[in-house]
């Protein structure tokens, strides 16, 4: 292959990508990235307004984007997107699952209701678009599906079981279902990002007004630097990156695989 061939290979030119989660963190890093390498995004996120946020950053940046409501945790919702989406646009090339939530606390005092939000949003969610988007991409003959697992997948951490378990479970999926539809032309892989300064972890300090504790900050990240081998913290701009890739066609040839941008913290 040509240099030039390999470069265009990056590119995801006239694909039709959805992005779940796409109104804030990840999802939206990944949303603008396959739009700046070509792709018509479906930015979706039960926060609509962002999800509209993030399309009009892209719009405006000259790109194509669509703002769609979208809460995972519902088969028909899930459906309902995707048949919209093919309605209008013919098919889809690229879904990503990356919406997410975490609920933090003591395993040992964990509530069913908790444990129930948890699964609903991260394992659900992700099984139910592996399954609608699976189901057009084997008919199409092509497609890649792409997940978002967690480093907490492959290392221990307290507090956060339920969100462990879930991550670590669509791995398997991620693995099975690529051994299932491969043979159709789908592929399926999973990112297993470490930490990463998005609204879910920076929570801890921003304040209620939207201003930065610096004194917090510096408490937060400092542990998580000395954790990884390369003593940083992760952007979603680093998890985007790895999105691309599996999107498009430079990694046409992996599937079934979990690519971990975590700095290090986790090696499996």
């Amino acid at each position: 292959m040509q240099a030039s061939s390999l470069i265009d290979s990056f590119r995801v030119d006239g694909k039709v990508a959805v992005v779940t989660g796409a109104g804030s963190g990840i999802g939206r890093a990944s949303a603008l990235a396959l739009a700046g390498a070509g792709a018509r995004v479906i930015c979706a996120d039960i926060d609509v307004i962002a999800a509209h946020d993030t399309a009009a950053q892209i719009n405006t940046s000259g790109g194509a984007a669509e703002g769609e409501l979208l809460d995972v945790s519902s088969r028909t919702a899930v459906e309902g997107l995707a048949d919209r989406v093919v309605g209008r646009r013919g098919a889809i090339d690229v879904w990503c699952n990356i919406a997410g939530i975490m609920v933090e606390g003591p395993f040992l005092d964990a509530g069913e209701e908790d444990l129930d939000r948890v699964i609903a949003v991260n394992l659900k969610g992700v099984f139910f678009g592996c399954q609608t988007a699976g189901r057009i991409m084997a008919a199409q003959g092509r497609g890649s599906i792409i997940n978002a697992s967690s480093a907490a997948a492959d290392t221990p951490s307290p507090d956060v079981v339920s969100y462990a378990l879930c991550k670590a479970a669509v791995v398997q999926m991620t693995r099975s279902l690529a051994v299932e539809i491969g043979k159709a032309g789908v592929r399926v892989n999973a990112v297993a990002p470490g930490f990463v300064l998005t609204g879910m972890t920076s929570r801890y300090f921003v304040r209620p007004d939207g201003s930065v504790d610096d004194e917090m900050r510096e408490a937060v990240l400092a542990p998580m630097r000395r954790h990884t081998p390369l003593r940083t913290i992760g952007e979603p701009e680093d998890i985007a990156a790895a999105v691309l890739y599996l999107a498009s066609d430079a990694s046409r040839f992996m599937t079934g695989q979990v690519m971990r941008p975590n700095g290090g913290v986790a090696m499996a």
